[in-house]
């Protein structure tokens, strides 16, 4: 239950208020000639406790010095109105070099506010005019230097938001640049001031943003910290467009950071040797996240290669070539009868006795060969999505290799 508080007593505490010891007009004019020494006792101390202040350059030292001053100076115009709310303790920040908050730690900050009070708290009760003003002046630097450290814990606050938003910005720059092919040396100082690696090996992973947190996937930079591996973020419209590392041996799997997408397929595009050559995998991935709906059951994260058929089928261009190159090439160059026999039998349904017939072969001899098409291609051929896979590509070569004839007359 809440005091009843009575009339009595309010107009008591406002006697209380009134009766509050104050500092004389005569030690406030004491008070504001000293502030220029005072000042330099900071200094003086603050090289003598931080080795590193001293290191600073000659300008950065000289911003210290003004923001003491101007502390101090609002330290006096307070004291003599000690009623109002303490309103100028920012006002010494806002007036330093913009630099000095990026060169100087928050730490760093508040030690430096912690000596300037120290010495203020040697320096300024020998000022007072009797006991009770000494005490006022103790309370009133404890309860100011209070207020500054606040201050700047709010000036460095700003400061970090302003960075961030700039980071944000520059982060939707370079994904954006890679996916548009723009690598060009702007695009390495931008991820460069980022803390990328631009020389690291780079793959580009896309899907959908997160529901809840459309605009700053958290979860998905918490599961790349787990992982080892650093990551660049955009989101473009209804897709996330991630820059992931390739991690080293003690890094985790990429798969970990599918929990930070949202809904629906995620696509892996090939490792790239750096970011200059990014695009690449950001394209093959974008192009296999429009062909996913082809392939209801694909695993999460697919990788974009293993959409091939599904991209030829929706205009990639790029994956009728990948499809030879991957599956038929390599069997051309291996010679004999296993192209034909690869084509027998993924066309007589996979049927391994009428493939044998077919071609007036031993179906051992068939086995065989299929044994050899799946240690080169990587695909087998008794797998029903490996099985399409090849059959595509097989398609696809023959169109290569026997273009429609000009339908001009």
């Amino acid at each position: 239950m809440l005091p009843d508080v009575s009339g009595t007593e309010v107009r008591r505490a406002e006697a209380g208020r009134a009766e509050t010891p104050t500092v004389s007009p005569a030690t406030l004019r004491r008070l504001g000639l000293e502030s220029g020494d005072l000042a330099a006792a900071c200094l003086v101390a603050m090289e003598e406790h931080q080795p590193w202040f001293a290191a600073l350059p000659a300008d950065q030292r000289a911003a210290v010095l003004l923001v003491t001053q101007t502390g101090f100076a609002n330290f006096v115009a307070w004291l003599g109105e000690r009623g109002e709310t303490i309103r100028l303790t920012a006002e010494a920040f806002r007036i330093a070099p913009r630099d000095l908050a990026r060169r100087l730690s928050l730490r760093q900050t508040v030690d430096l506010v912690r000596i300037a009070t120290d010495v203020f708290e040697r320096h300024l009760p020998p000022l007072a005019a009797d006991e009770a003003e000494q005490r006022v002046l103790v309370e009133s630097i404890l309860r100011f230097g209070r207020e500054i450290a606040f201050a700047a814990a709010t000036v460095y606050a700003g400061a970090a938001e302003t960075r961030g938003a700039w980071d944000a910005r520059q982060e939707a720059l370079v994904v954006d640049a890679v996916v548009r092919g723009e690598t060009d040396d702007a695009l390495v100082s931008r991820a460069s001031a980022l803390g990328w690696d631009p020389a690291a090996a780079v793959r580009v992973v896309v899907g959908s943003p997160t529901a809840d947190a459309p605009d700053e996937p958290r979860e998905l930079r918490r599961e790349a910290g787990r992982a080892g591996r650093s990551i660049l973020v955009g989101v473009q419209g209804s897709r996330l467009v991630v820059l992931v590392s390739e991690a080293g041996e003690a890094g985790g799997s990429i798969g970990r950071l599918v929990d930070g997408f949202g809904p629906g397929p995620v696509v892996v595009g090939p490792v790239a040797p750096d970011l200059a050559a990014a695009h690449d995998s950001a394209r093959a991935a974008l192009a296999g996240l429009r062909a996913a709906p082809g392939w209801p059951d694909a695993p999460r994260p697919v990788g974009a290669d293993d959409l091939l058929p599904e991209r030829a089928l929706s205009g990639d261009p790029a994956a009728p070539r990948r499809l030879v190159d991957a599956c038929v090439t390599p069997l051309e160059a291996a010679g004999g009868e296993l192209l034909r026999t690869l084509a027998v039998y993924l066309e007589g349904g996979g049927a391994l006795e009428s493939c044998a017939r077919a071609l007036f072969v031993h179906p051992n001899t068939v086995r065989y060969r299929l044994r050899r098409v799946s240690d080169l291609t990587g695909r087998n051929p008794t797998d029903p999505r490996d099985a399409l896979v090849l059959r595509t590509a097989l398609v696809v070569g023959r169109l290569d290799a026997d273009p429609a004839p000009d339908s001009d007359p």
